[in-house]
């Protein structure tokens, strides 16, 4: 595992303390590394756990992708919100995978 792999686990584990956040783990999308957080209910993500995950460099996707200000809203889950945080760190980084079809 890498050092930003094992940081963003640590960060993680901090999350899930948190009584707010109902489940938090490392996803990737096509190039980029990402943080997902879900809050308990219809909620948004408090301001000390965005603090944090500001302090760690990662910064809500949506917000990114498209210059909103801290968007990180995905959409819901059963009873929870799911919210996606981009790893400024390692952004674009990643490798898609291309599916030739002959």
């Amino acid at each position: 595992m890498d050092d930003r792999r094992d940081e963003l686990e640590d960060v993680i584990a901090g999350l899930r303390a948190h009584d707010a956040v109902a489940d938090a783990f490392i996803a990737k999308s096509f190039t980029d590394r990402l943080v997902i957080v879900d809050i308990d209910g219809p909620d948004e993500v408090p301001p000390d756990v965005v603090d944090h995950l500001a302090d760690h460099d990662l910064r809500g996707a949506d917000g990114v992708y498209s210059d909103r200000e801290a968007q990180s809203f995905a959409g819901s889950v059963g009873d929870t919100t799911r919210h996606h945080f981009l790893d400024m760190q390692t952004r674009g980084a990643h490798q898609s995978y291309v599916v030739e079809v002959e």
